[in-house]
């Protein structure tokens, strides 16, 4: 896995895990986490298309 990739990924996760425990309202919690998951998503579909 690439150092960038890699890193991108815990990013991802750590803004997670810091919503998950500083966000409330289900709505808004449940919008940035599908919100991280699709840019998650986005960034290994360009690592593996090796954009």
């Amino acid at each position: 896995m690439n150092k960038r990739l890699a890193a991108a990924m815990c990013t991802y996760s750590a803004l997670a895990v810091l919503a998950a425990f500083t966000l409330d309202g289900g709505i808004l919690r449940n919008f940035v986490w599908i919100l991280l998951a699709g840019l998650a998503a986005k960034t290994y579909i360009a690592y593996r298309a090796g954009w």
